[in-house]
């Protein structure tokens, strides 16, 4: 099985289990982000929020799903386009994706102008979707539907490429989402520099080549488990603790 050699950061891990991005990998972005925010933003999000952590609120857009009213956001979690290619050449979805989604979001927390629930609303959907930016199944392609297509067993359960990535992988890691948080925060000013340059359009097209080479580690039917768990876990915990780190540049750009 192929090994990613996208790994961008070097840091020691245990390498038992596996991980997700469920609620678990968006908590520990969100707790990682916490950690990283500076005075100004702090007071900000701690009105907006009403002293909810960004772990706290970080589920809001996967929790809203289950009311159909919000469907039109549903699109917004993701984007699909061909592999090899950069998301600025791509084709645009007409529902939007989650780079059109964190532009507005962005704009509408910045509008003051905008009322408070709107802001509210908008900056929960922000840090969800930058945590989802970091997760390579959701800059995919299409024909597969992110992975999903791609049916393979994990631990002798039925799942699916994208469900590895977004659940399976860190639930069986068996690590809380505050000690996982702990454990990648720790980050030198050198390094958290290097992870927080450039943009959201180099994040996503980082990801999107990870995502080539996640394809390229399974085969449909495959019995993953602890081998799996072994090659990938430094990958999963280098993708949550940059998911954490650029959300803290996110959000200290938006309010400083």
């Amino acid at each position: 099985m192929k090994k990613t050699l996208f790994l961008l950061l070097l840091f020691p891990v245990l390498v038992f289990g596996n991980a997700i991005w469920g609620k678990t990998g968006h908590r520990v972005t969100g707790q990682i982000a916490q950690n990283y925010l500076t005075g100004k933003a702090k007071r900000a999000l701690n009105d907006l929020l009403e002293g909810h952590s960004l772990a706290f609120v970080s589920t809001f857009a996967d929790d809203i799903k289950a009311d159909r009213s919000y469907s039109k956001y549903s699109a917004w979690h993701y984007v699909n386009y061909p592999l090899g290619m950069d998301y600025v050449d791509s084709e645009k979805s007409e529902y939007g994706d989650i780079m059109t989604a964190i532009e507005e979001c962005i704009q509408k927390v910045k509008d003051e102008n905008n009322t408070r629930e709107d802001r509210v609303f908008h900056l929960k959907l922000l840090i969800h979707f930058i945590g989802d930016l970091h997760q390579p199944m959701h800059a995919s392609r299409a024909e597969d539907k992110g992975g999903n297509d791609i049916q393979v067993q994990w631990f002798g359960e039925g799942s699916n490429l994208h469900r590895v990535w977004d659940k399976n992988l860190i639930e069986s890691y068996g690590m809380t989402y505050s000690e996982l948080a702990d454990e990648l925060s720790d980050v030198d000013k050198k390094k958290r520099k290097a992870i927080q340059e450039g943009t959201i359009y180099d994040w996503v097209d980082e990801s999107h080549a990870i995502c080539a080479e996640l394809y390229d580690s399974v085969e449909i039917g495959d019995k993953l488990g602890y081998r799996y768990s072994y090659d990938y876990n430094d990958l999963l915990f280098q993708q949550l603790q940059m998911g954490g780190l650029r959300l803290a540049k996110v959000l200290n750009d938006l309010f400083d």
